[in-house]
């Protein structure tokens, strides 16, 4: 109801306004009272927002046109020339700047700014060759599995297949070693780690567990837990051997940690 009075800037009925509000806030028990000094808040701040747009100032603006045309005029600006040929070209501004225009401007403006002088070379700068451009090697294309296998050299598929054949040759001469000694003396148990061991290598104790390792796992013999808790092996009978390829059980796989301590 008072909106012009408040809007006035020789009014102080605004202040006034936000006193009493913040007098009767200290006092606000409900939602609705809660609101209703929100709801004033919001009025205020539009009604002292309209207020600080109404002030005048008399802080001069910067006029940037103005300010080119002190520029120009400073450094010497020509306009006679222009003025012949406005017929021709109408509404564009123009002149002729001497050739120190800008030297003149700079050498006025030096006086305002505080800098380090800049760096020069004493015989000129130094003019660096551009970099050589590197020559793409373009990567030959990857061929398919087919020609891989074609392509494979015959030295190496030698190599594959003699030393798959001397892995197979080694677990054969070990089984019937097994198989010899056990026909020999059936009742004595024969020990793992007597059977594989090599006491002059320990590298060659290694390829003997894991070609025996071979013969566990098809079946050919089997390990076994003396009364000592030590690992011994026999060689499976023919029967047993038959019915382990077709049996349903899992065989359990055990790792062995043997370092060259332990083998001495």
């Amino acid at each position: 109801e008072n909106r012009e009075d408040m809007l006035n800037s020789k009014s102080n009925k605004l202040t006034e306004a936000l006193e009493e509000a913040n007098k009767l806030f200290s006092g606000v028990s409900c939602a609705r009272e809660a609101a209703l000094d929100a709801q004033f808040l919001v009025l205020a701040s539009n009604l002292g927002k309209e207020k600080a747009n109404e002030l005048h100032s008399e802080m001069t603006a910067f006029d940037s046109p103005a300010f080119a045309e002190d520029l120009l005029t400073f450094m010497g600006l020509n306009r006679i020339e222009v003025e012949e040929k406005d017929s021709d070209n109408e509404g564009i501004s123009g002149g002729y700047l001497p050739s120190n225009a800008w030297h003149k401007l700079g050498a006025e403006t030096e006086k305002y700014f505080r800098r380090a002088p800049s760096f020069h070379y004493m015989l000129g700068s130094f003019k660096s060759d551009p970099p050589v451009p590197r020559q793409r090697i373009e990567r030959q294309k990857k061929t398919t599995g087919r020609e891989e296998k074609r392509a494979m050299p015959a030295q190496l598929k030698k190599m594959e297949e003699s030393h798959q054949e001397a892995t197979e040759k080694e677990v054969e001469r070990i089984l019937g070693l097994l198989q010899t000694h056990f026909k020999n003396d059936p009742d004595i148990p024969i020990s793992f780690f007597d059977l594989v061991i090599d006491p002059n290598s320990f590298a060659r104790t290694v390829e003997n567990i894991f070609h025996v390792s071979f013969i566990i796992r098809d079946g050919f013999a089997r390990l076994k837990l003396d009364e000592d808790k030590l690992p011994i092996i026999e060689p499976a009978k023919d029967d047993e051997g038959k019915e382990d390829d077709h049996s349903t059980q899992a065989r359990n796989q055990v790792v062995i940690s043997l370092s060259h301590q332990e083998w001495k």
